[in-house]
């Protein structure tokens, strides 16, 4: 099952109820989107990959920033939507939008594009359906029978990522049409989508060409026999008016879409994590003992080496990654971007090797992006569980760098796990019981957060400690909170 994989009868009954008006306001936009994304959160191809989620992030953002400046994002909107990216463990070639702000992207888009440029004109056309508010317009255009079209048209691209068939077997009874029919944006939304995302390329700091050379590519894939691998290009038909529109735009002698050595790295991250399978994972090991391969250019050996030393490691073959990794770092050398991700890669290699120490020589002391804090924290609690006395000190000191990352970020929950584990390390398991209970939250599970917050009003009961009396009290008011999320969301069922 995959990050669109089919929605069960029983996560259908649980997306939030919209009314019977004409107009999807942008607050319930955003409640149907927080459902959706509650249901993919749970979806065992969700994948938080810090160092992916970063890359693709950063490009989201840049082009927010573009849309606010251009006007484009309404300040209702930029304060109510979630402005969020989801990575999928998918091998099919698919990014879609969903209400509320969330962009989904599987890892075999990633995989494919030969160019940052590339993959941010995916973002940009998905980024101004999303700011050209098109679902509260399919909405408005279907009046009283909008909720029922609407979750019809949502479940049905869910299913027809992975199985086209499964979207059909949503088109039953009032359902057909709106399967047939609303399974695609139309098509002027489609151009009026290409024509806002390609107008933000340029000022994002993106090549304009990166949106002509995706076409190309999925015009290329388009004449293909679809195998199922395209799903984008079923959700999102290609078109001669739209290829022409967009080429027509390119200004004279502007800048071409360039792959770089992080785009290449990023994208050979992409094709590994995305499990192609154990005998894939061996020929690209492999790759970089063949002939002719120091001719070939940097950004194609960069990847393979890339891909090469993860798939060992993924294998169990630290060895082979450690002898892989001398190689790539030479061959990135003086790209410090690039360079930034071998070194993390190699943090990676030495903690599947269970050398910590390694591992953390390869990170800063004080990292200050979320892929280094993640991974120092992980070395350091691969560490705490091996060594006779744990460095309380090295400890306190990512818990405290944790909290901070936190009190910008409260809804990372990867990070909210990771400072569970460290306060338990710690000895403090009040508080790893809260920071799991806001892990939950942070992904719109509020019950499973309600028993979290319950377990540690049980645990503070029992504790004699000043410290948990605070802890306690805090708590108690997260857990009226939540209690109060939660009473919201059964009310929307």
């Amino acid at each position: 099952m995959g990050l669109l994989a089919p929605v069960s009868a029983q996560a259908q009954n649980r997306l939030p109820t919209l009314g019977d008006g004409a107009e999807l306001t942008t607050s319930a936009e955003r409640r149907l989107g927080d459902g959706i994304a509650r249901q993919l959160y749970r979806d065992p191809d969700y994948l938080d990959d810090p160092v992916l989620v970063e890359y693709v992030q950063t490009q989201w953002q840049a082009l927010l920033a573009a849309a606010r400046a251009q006007g484009e994002v309404s300040p209702e909107l930029d304060e109510r939507f979630a402005w969020e990216v989801l990575l999928g463990r998918d091998r099919s070639v698919n990014a879609f939008a969903l209400p509320g702000g969330y962009l989904g992207v599987h890892l075999g888009l990633i995989g494919v594009t030969a160019s940052r440029d590339e993959l941010a004109s995916v973002l940009a056309h998905e980024l101004s359906h999303v700011t050209q508010r098109h679902i509260a317009r399919l909405v408005a255009q279907q009046g009283k029978q909008a909720p029922l079209l609407l979750g019809s048209m949502i479940l049905a691209v869910l299913a027809a990522s992975k199985n086209p068939e499964a979207a059909q077997a949503l088109a039953v009874g009032g359902q057909a049409l709106a399967v047939q029919n609303q399974l695609n944006f139309s098509r002027d939304m489609e151009r009026e989508a290409d024509r806002v995302g390609f107008g933000l390329m340029d000022s994002a700091g993106f090549a304009p060409q990166g949106f002509v050379a995706m076409f190309d590519k999925l015009q290329q894939a388009n004449r293909l026999n679809d195998n199922g691998s395209w799903p984008y290009l079923r959700s999102h038909p290609l078109t001669t008016q739209r290829q022409a529109d967009m080429q027509a735009r390119l200004p004279a002698g502007g800048a071409q879409a360039q792959p770089t050595l992080e785009h290449a790295l990023m994208a050979a991250r992409a094709r590994v994590q995305s499990r192609p399978g154990t005998d894939v994972l061996r020929q690209w090991m492999a790759e970089p003992q063949g002939s002719g391969f120091a001719e070939l250019p940097a950004p194609r050996r960069a990847a393979a080496l890339y891909a090469a030393a993860l798939a060992a490691s993924h294998l169990r073959d630290v060895a082979l990654a450690r002898k892989l990794l001398p190689r790539l770092q030479q061959t990135v050398q003086g790209d410090a971007v690039a360079q930034r991700q071998a070194g993390l890669l190699a943090a990676e290699v030495e903690l599947a090797g269970g050398d910590a120490s390694a591992a953390l020589r390869h990170l800063p002391p004080h990292p200050r992006t979320r892929p280094e804090l993640l991974l120092r924290g992980q070395a350091l609690l691969q560490a705490a569980t091996k060594a006779p006395q744990p460095d309380t000190a090295a400890l306190a000191a990512q818990t405290e760098s944790l909290q901070t990352w936190l009190a910008l970020h409260p809804r990372d929950a990867g990070a909210w796990l990771q400072l569970a584990q460290l306060w338990q390390a710690q000895g403090v398991p009040l508080r790893a019981v809260r920071a799991e209970a806001e892990a939950h939250a942070a992904r719109y599970d509020y019950a499973a957060a309600v028993d979290r917050f319950k377990a540690g009003q049980d645990l503070a009961r029992r504790s004699t400690t000043a410290a948990d009396h605070v802890e306690a009290s805090i708590i108690d008011t997260r857990l009226r909170a939540v209690e109060s999320l939660l009473r919201e969301q059964a009310a929307e069922r």
